[in-house]
């Protein structure tokens, strides 16, 4: 009988651990109110959050559209041409951020996500300069590189996959954000994704992880529970 307990609560902290992970795709403009808004209050803290189970892509190209002109490539974007430079630097950002993966914090996906995040706060002040360089300075990202990319040929060709990456999602899209889990657009999931992202993300996890069963704030707790199942493993385990 104690056998079976210890492996019911051996498999309780197994399955307190399991790990499941969604595509998350993120369609936004760099100087857009409501992409700021969803990104710096919705999906920053909840990508934070659950740091193992969020696969993240993020757009930056949104209403823009684009036309080539001989070599060059012209943008029009939806909140005037400061915004096209501005998804370029996001657009550069996300190809030229190098991190370290032996130092959690500074892994390309973290960097990346404090920066987008950064970009997306501060662009809001309306201060009129784009704030690539301060944002890169405060997370000591290379901003030479990602300037250098943001005006040149590379930017524009970064911007110009986003656009037919976002076209190929929606043509045109409906509106700024759109989140689409596994690249597949629903209405009432952007809905609830915009509203809620981390009731729209727990919904699109199976197995759902503890997080997303405590409620929000509560990943203390949820640490807690499965730090109080292994410690009773192990006590039954001795007693064996």
């Amino acid at each position: 009988m104690l056998v079976k307990i210890v492996l019911l609560v051996t498999l309780a902290v197994v399955s307190s651990h399991a790990q499941s992970k969604v595509p998350v795709y993120v369609y936004y403009e760099s100087l857009c109110p409501d992409s700021a808004k969803f990104i710096n209050e919705q999906l920053y803290p909840t990508v934070k959050q659950f740091p193992n189970n969020i696969d993240l892509k993020l757009i930056p190209f949104g209403k823009s559209s684009y036309r080539t002109q001989g070599s060059e490539t012209l943008f029009e974007c939806h909140h005037g041409p400061n915004e096209c430079y501005g998804n370029k630097v996001h657009a550069c950002a996300l190809a030229n951020i190098e991190g370290n993966s032996y130092q959690p914090n500074r892994t390309k996906e973290a960097l990346t996500l404090e920066y987008v995040n950064c970009l997306m706060e501060r662009a809001q002040f309306k201060s009129g300069e784009f704030p690539g360089k301060a944002c890169a300075d405060q997370f000591e990202i290379n901003w030479e590189t990602i300037e250098q990319c943001s005006n040149s040929t590379q930017g524009s060709n970064l911007l110009r996959n986003y656009g037919d990456e976002t076209l190929k999602l929606q043509n045109p899209l409906a509106s700024v954000p759109t989140v689409a889990f596994r690249q597949t657009f629903d209405s009432d999931v952007q809905k609830l994704a915009v509203d809620n992202f981390r009731a729209a993300l727990c919904k699109n996890l199976s197995p759902a992880p503890m997080e997303c069963r405590v409620g929000p704030g509560g990943g203390a707790a949820a640490v807690a529970s499965v730090a109080l199942l292994t410690v009773v493993s192990l006590a039954l385990t001795r007693l064996i």
